[in-house]
């Protein structure tokens, strides 16, 4: 076999073991089929075990961003690391109610080392202020923590590299309402690869916390006329918060 197909095939086995993990949306863990061998990487919604990811960890309890931080180091778990200029490890309160997750820092984000700087950023903040908070008062980070080369998409092996770091954020935050941003923090949160345009305003779950996908900001400022539907989202999740 050629060095160019076995890439190829490597990929692919990397992209179907990453969709393996996806599931319906909004199918309860305790109702999911079970699977005849516990051990097998391919039972839809099992947690990743050590053997998937060199960078698993499990959180410990009261445990701070800036342990998460100190693990994470000058990450070199990927192949983003060479030509990404900071780690982007999220920013905002360690006692937020309310977390945004979106895909991955973009030029301005990986100048900065802060999430969401850039002119999605901006028109971030706008939506946080819309429901009566600021940017302080939640948290805000991304499913990968470094830019992926020229703006493309994240790709399978980078998401599971980074998403024992994620997992730990939220478990050390415990947020009460958690937003996924576009396609790929909605996708990584309700563990689903059902179309944004079809999750976008039905609130699903990440581990017992109330999720709503809803449109990124990056996308609202090619399709302006899609702020409609984010601003009906986001009265939800503040109706949420009210309770």
């Amino acid at each position: 076999m050629s060095d160019e197909r076995r890439a190829v095939v490597a990929d692919l086995l990397e992209r179907a073991r990453y969709f393996a993990t996806l599931t319906d949306i909004g199918l309860p863990t305790a109702a999911r089929p079970a699977a005849a061998d516990s051990s097998d990487a391919s039972v839809p919604g099992r947690a990743l075990q050590a053997s998937d990811s060199p960078a698993q960890h499990r959180p410990p309890a009261g445990e701070s961003h800036v342990q998460i931080r100190d693990d994470i180091g000058d990450c070199q778990r990927c192949k983003l690391s060479p030509s990404r200029k900071t780690i982007v490890f999220g920013q905002g309160s360690p006692n937020a109610r309310l977390m945004f997750v979106g895909e991955a820092p973009g030029a301005d984000e990986d100048e900065q080392g802060l999430a969401f700087v850039g002119k999605a950023g901006q028109l971030l903040t706008k939506i946080i202020e819309a429901i009566g908070m600021t940017r302080e008062d939640v948290f805000i980070a991304n499913v990968l923590k470094c830019r992926p080369p020229g703006n493309r998409n994240p790709e399978p092996d980078e998401i599971i590299q980074c998403q024992p770091f994620l997992e730990r954020q939220i478990e050390s935050i415990r947020p009460e309402v958690l937003v996924g941003l576009g396609k790929f923090g909605a996708h990584w949160l309700l563990k689903t690869a059902e179309p944004i345009t079809r999750l976008r305003g039905r609130l699903g779950e990440y581990k017992g916390i109330k999720v709503m996908p809803t449109y990124h900001p990056a996308y609202l400022l090619r399709n302006p006329g899609a702020k409609k539907e984010v601003w009906e989202d986001m009265k939800v999740v503040r109706d949420l918060l009210a309770r």
